[in-house]
């Protein structure tokens, strides 16, 4: 069977895919770098010393990145928005250029193109490839560049990668949901939205898109996912966290290929 979605079946439909978080596990591509970094007081205990200082890292990353976004400022390159809040980070703990010099810094900040797929991507979409009939998007904030160099280093197979520097705007704006349904000649009831985060699936679902939910270890980690009050914008929930028998994306593929 094809991997390329069949125009002439009537129920041709376009999956759009977060990237970090969702489907790459962003933690366990830093976790072994940042463990090699110079020794410093305030990354002892090393094990969940460097894990908190890695989730701090992208919290921060978070915050940047809304606040511009409530600023109505445009989207920076991610490598920029990472080293700054790097940087403050560092500053925070005492550690110093003296320390943690630029290649250090730099090479931290480039592991973020370097990423690993969560097991249960590449066979979930491999299936979707095979036996759907589905456009696999990425539609994520951050580079061109990046997500190039994830998809790469992941292998996960999508079909087109959609950054905001591409379309030119910012995630949670509708405007970007719209005009990536618009680039595929696709209407909402098509097209299915997959995130980690509630707040990128509320903003899908606010200009008619299915939105799916996949639970991630690492995301959204101070955010209370209680499935009654947030039905309004989470039409499937799937449980995708490390450990037990979660199957996450899987699951999801067997359901939507069974529809």
């Amino acid at each position: 069977m094809s991997s390329s979605p069949d125009p002439g079946r009537p129920s041709q439909k376009a999956i759009f895919f977060d990237l970090m978080g969702t489907c790459c596990n962003w933690l366990s591509s830093l976790l072994p770098l940042l463990q090699s970094c110079p020794p410093h007081p305030s990354m002892q205990p090393m094990e969940s010393k460097v894990r908190q200082f890695a989730i701090e890292w992208r919290e921060g990353f978070f915050k940047e990145v809304h606040a511009r976004f409530e600023r109505r400022e445009p989207a920076e390159d991610i490598d920029l928005t990472h080293r700054r809040v790097l940087d403050s980070l560092l500053k925070e703990r005492g550690i110093g250029l003296e320390i943690w010099d630029d290649g250090v810094r730099s090479a931290l900040v480039r592991q973020w193109h370097l990423q690993v797929a969560w097991p249960d991507v590449i066979p979930a979409l491999e299936k979707i490839r095979h036996e759907g009939n589905y456009f696999l998007i990425v539609l994520a904030n951050g580079t061109t560049r990046l997500q190039l160099d994830i998809a790469q280093s992941s292998g996960i197979p999508f079909h087109m990668l959609l950054s905001s520097e591409l379309l030119g705007l910012t995630k949670p704006d509708p405007s970007i949901y719209c005009k990536a349904m618009e680039l595929t000649r696709l209407p909402p009831n098509k097209c299915l939205m997959v995130a980690s985060h509630l707040y990128d699936l509320e903003a899908a679902k606010s200009v008619g898109m299915e939105t799916i939910y996949v639970h991630r270890t690492t995301e959204d980690v101070d955010v209370k996912i209680d499935l009654d009050r947030q039905h309004k914008y989470v039409d499937w929930y799937y449980d995708g966290r490390e450990g037990m028998d979660r199957k996450g994306f899987l699951d999801m593929a067997e359901r939507l290929i069974s529809r």
